[in-house]
């Protein structure tokens, strides 16, 4: 099974990618860690990625479509495949697209997990992180036993800046922005499985595992 995954920060999209693979026995393959990776085994695109890297400059779409060509034409890549993070833009959905039948593989569904905004504003916003330690809470759905106290350390509990609710807020505006274009080009290929991500882990799963053998 040829997936490919997407939905916005904190709809729970790492958690299933997780069950996903153990559930269908298929790698994942992030963006992040196989540019990664490519650059550690110094593979062609590898290297052409890291000379990007390393004056801080933006992989360009046509050395990262060279570095998912690499990864998809790996033998455990013949079982299925979970892509997740990519493509982010209509242009790399395109490229992916010729990629996938230069390989002679066909994508099977895209996976799109709606969660409403202002849960996601309430999931994102009530994290809180140890300064010490590093461990992390929620205020609604992974209290400390003692407010602003770390169960482990007793260090100090804070949020992150990137956690407020305008910098959620503004995540959240750019994803709709960019990823409305890419469901709509994937829904013109009847490829995508809307799941309702607003529910517990188990529900999310069998839904899309569900959706899936339909």
């Amino acid at each position: 099974m040829n997936l490919l995954i997407m939905g916005p920060p904190g709809a729970g999209k790492g958690t299933q990618s997780e069950v996903l693979v153990n559930e269908l026995k298929i790698p994942h393959i992030s963006t992040g860690d196989m540019l990664r990776e490519a650059v550690k085994q110094g593979t062609e695109m590898g290297k052409k990625a890291k000379e990007y890297m390393d004056k801080g400059q933006l992989v360009p779409d046509s050395v990262i479509i060279g570095v998912v060509k690499e990864r998809l034409a790996l033998p455990d890549c013949k079982v299925g495949f979970l892509l997740d993070g990519f493509p982010r833009t209509v242009p790399q959905a395109e490229a992916l697209d010729q990629t996938l039948l230069d390989l002679g593989i066909k994508l099977n569904a895209v996976i799109n997990i709606n969660v409403p905004r202002e849960r996601i504003v309430a999931r994102l916003t009530g994290r809180r992180v140890c300064r010490s330690c590093g461990a992390t809470y929620h205020v609604l759905f992974n209290k400390p036993k003692d407010e602003g106290k770390c169960d482990k350390c007793g260090g100090e509990l804070y949020q992150r800046s990137d956690d407020t609710e305008q910098t959620v807020n503004n995540r959240l505006d750019v994803y709709e922005a960019q990823t409305q274009p890419l469901i709509d080009y994937y829904n013109r290929q009847g490829l995508v499985l809307n799941i309702n991500g607003d529910q517990e882990i188990s529900g999310v799963l069998s839904d899309i595992m569900g959706a899936l053998k339909k």
